[in-house]
Formats: C-alpha cells, sequence, structure tokens
C-alpha cells in the first residue's frame, strides 16, 4: 500500500487545489518531494563518478540522461514503483543491444518513438496500463440507483454535536476583489451549529467566491473569519481543512488516477480526524455505502456517471470529519428522481447534527431543505431569515427578475 507521503504527493499530481483543501498540505509535500529526489539524484550521481571513474560537463550533463530517465518513468509507468524498474529494464536492453556503429544512431531514434508512443496511448506506463485493466471492472455504470442510504445505518456517520445554535462560522465584514472587480463587498453572516443555511443569488452573485474564501482557496482583502471561536482568516486550505471545513465543487473533481475508494481515503487520512490508513479505509468503505458507491470502491471516477462523482465529493467531504460542510450546487445536473434521492440524503445527514451551507439554484430543494436562507447579489447579502419569506422579499425578486419584471 502506498504511504500517507505517496498518497498525498498522488492527490497533488492529479488536483493540487483539490488536494490542498482535503487537508494535504501540499507546499511541505512538494518541498519534501524535492529534497528526497534531490539526495537520490547526488547518491546515483557518485556512484556513477565512481564507476566511470571521472565525470565530464558533456557526458554527465548530456540530454540523453534526463530523457532516458524521462523515457523509463514514463514508459514503465511513474505511479507504481515496479513502473520505473520496468522501464530501465527495457531502456537498458536497448541501448546495451545497439551499442555501437550505426546502431547507437539507431537506438536513440528507436527510444525517441518510443517515448511518443507511450506518451500518446500509454499515459499511465505499462504497469499503470495492467493495473488499470485488472481493477477497473465492467466499463460504463448504471444509471439507476436505490434511495441513496436507505440500507446503511446512522452510524456509518461521524459522531457529531447536536444542535445547540451557537455560533459555529463567522464572517465579518468580508472582502474581495478580482483585478479591481467587487466579488464580495463587506459580507457578514453567522453560521449556526448543526443549521442548514441555504446561500442563493444570481449567477455571479458571489456565492461560490465566499465558499472558495471559507475554504481557503481565496484570501480575503479584508475582514475576518472565525470558526469555532479561532481566527481562520489567514489559514491555509489544508489547515481550515484539518480544523474541520470540507467542501464539494460545482463541477466534481475526483483524483482521476486515484480509485474511488483511494478519493475518500485521502480525505480520511488528511482530514481533521487524520485517520491512520486502516482505520481510513474503514471509514471510507462506510461512506461509499452511505452515498451508494460501495460496489464502485474499485474503479476510476472516470467510470462513473456524473450523479456517481457528485456524491463521491460528498463521501470524501463526509469522511474528513468535517464540522461544517459547504455543498457547492451539488443537485446540478441531477435528473428529478435523483434530486429527490439527494435531498433524502442531506437530510439525513442533517438530522445527526452536521452543520452545512447549501448552494443551490434549485429552489424547491433550498425550500425544502434550508433553515435559514441568505441571498447576495452583486458581492452583497441583500436578505436573510426565515426561506419563504426571504423569497418573497421585493429586493430577491428584484435580483432575479430585474427591475420592471418585479414591478409587474
Amino acid at each position: 500500500q502506498y504511504s500517507r507521503f505517496g498518497r498525498g504527493l498522488f492527490a497533488i499530481s492529479d488536483d493540487e487545489d483539490v488536494a490542498e483543501i482535503l487537508g494535504v498540505p501540499t507546499f511541505t509535500f512538494k518541498i519534501a518531494a524535492f529534497a528526497l529526489s534531490s539526495f537520490l539524484a547526488g547518491v546515483a550521481g557518485g556512484v556513477h563518478a565512481l564507476f566511470v571513474s571521472y565525470v565530464t560537463v558533456g557526458e554527465t550533463f548530456s540530454i540523453t540522461v534526463p530523457l532516458f530517465v524521462l523515457l523509463m518513468s514514463v514508459l514503465g509507468g511513474a505511479r507504481h514503483w515496479l513502473g520505473p524498474a520496468v522501464g530501465a529494464i527495457f531502456v537498458a536492453a536497448l541501448t546495451n543491444a545497439l551499442v555501437g556503429g550505426d546502431w547507437a544512431l539507431a537506438a536513440r531514434a528507436i527510444i525517441g518513438l518510443t517515448l511518443i508512443v507511450a506518451t500518446l496511448y500509454l499515459p499511465e506506463g505499462v504497469v499503470g496500463f495492467v493495473l488499470k485493466r485488472l481493477r477497473g471492472g465492467p466499463k460504463g455504470s448504471s444509471v439507476e440507483h436505490r434511495q441513496t442510504g436507505a440500507s446503511t445505518p446512522d452510524a456509518a456517520l461521524p459522531a457529531r454535536k447536536q444542535l445547540t445554535g451557537a455560533v459555529l462560522l463567522h464572517c465579518d465584514d468580508i472582502h474581495l476583489a478580482f483585478r479591481g472587480v467587487r466579488a464580495l463587498d463587506g459580507v457578514t453572516l453567522d453560521v449556526r451549529e448543526g443549521e442548514i443555511l441555504g446561500l442563493v443569488g444570481p449567477n455571479g452573485s458571489g456565492k461560490s467566491t465566499l465558499i472558495n474564501v471559507i475554504s481557503g482557496f481565496y484570501q480575503p482583502d479584508a475582514g475576518a473569519l472565525t470558526f469555532a471561536g479561532a481566527d481562520i482568516t489567514r489559514l491555509t486550505g489544508h489547515d481550515k481543512a484539518q480544523h474541520g471545513i470540507a467542501r464539494t465543487f460545482q463541477i466534481p473533481r475526483p483524483f482521476a488516477r486515484l480509485t474511488v475508494l483511494e478519493n475518500v481515503v485521502v480525505a480520511g487520512q488528511f482530514g481533521a480526524h487524520a485517520l491512520p490508513y486502516a482505520e481510513a479505509v474503514k471509514k471510507a468503505r462506510e461512506f461509499l455505502a452511505f452515498v451508494d458507491l460501495d460496489a464502485r470502491a474499485g474503479a476510476l471516477p472516470a467510470l462513473l456517471n456524473l450523479h456517481q462523482r457528485k456524491f463521491l465529493e460528498l463521501a470524501r467531504a463526509l469522511a474528513s470529519g468535517a464540522r461544517l460542510i459547504m455543498l457547492d450546487e451539488v443537485l446540478a445536473g441531477l435528473t428529478p428522481s435523483e434530486i429527490t434521492a439527494a435531498i433524502a440524503m442531506v437530510r439525513r445527514i442533517h438530522a445527526n447534527g452536521a452543520t452545512i451551507i447549501f448552494v443551490e439554484h434549485n429552489m424547491r430543494a433550498v425550500l425544502a431543505l434550508t433553515d435559514r436562507l441568505v441571498v447576495l447579489n452583486q458581492g452583497q447579502i441583500i436578505a436573510q431569515g426565515e426561506p419563504r419569506a426571504v423569497m418573497n422579499d421585493p429586493a430577491v425578486i428584484k435580483a432575479y427578475l430585474g427591475a420592471d419584471d418585479a414591478q409587474n
């Protein structure tokens, strides 16, 4: 099995931003990987110098040296320890077989052609291709689903505090601008422990930007964020994840070259609870069963449909042990029956004491799920309170329909 460090590096390789938000300390891991690679390169260089008895710049720093190393990794596969070894055997055997005269030039041509073919048709290398075939299972995926989580005990969910009404997250006068365009203009709101807070507004109103600020994608230009009594304004994304903040994305962003199970394991290992591998796997399987993806645990995300990829993101958020989960348009693109199942699942999560920020355009779901509603328009809060009362607010109607339609 991969180490925690190795799995974190694989997550960074697939999607660095998502890895950071799930709790992987991306900068630290990249520096450590660079230092380790430099050490190994130094050792190899020392052995090489002893072997050839002399070192010249022309030979040691020739383009063929890094080219051969790259080819070994690309051909064999860089994401499994056996991959570079397989690639090294092939390259070494080829160069030794064609070592003299005109054959040496032919060897370089063959190696160059092999690199092109491997890049185009074997992006994961020989070993990666074989492993993918072994674990991929049947291609395609069923669109039919059971009622999500219907047969899964609530014990699969992490133990959470009951609804207390105490403020869990406080956003104080948050400002953020992009090249002079104000995305957030003085947003102040509270999220209470155990509630579902709806966050709605027209396209471009700042909803996803606020989620990005809370989760650590962006740093606010001004204002403060307080979570569970602690100032988290300037914390990085992975620090916020380890404090207990998780999110999903409008467009699902699973780690493409990790299996469904491994995607969720990353959240368990690097999230708020920082679980050891065995326990992270156990929790991952529980949450995959909760979202009805247990049968797809060994598949790669490319084999999932949109509904399943969205629920995979929800499983990751749950597995992180988060106290606050932000659902960013998790229902977008789903069929009516899938939306009904998703609403039921969110209700079950909330019933166990979860605190949720629910960003959604589907007003049926918003009114069915939320305890309070906050409406953003042009980066400012224009209304908040009881959902149905807020939706009848003239300012909200104007924001959605325009001034003329609102008057009519």
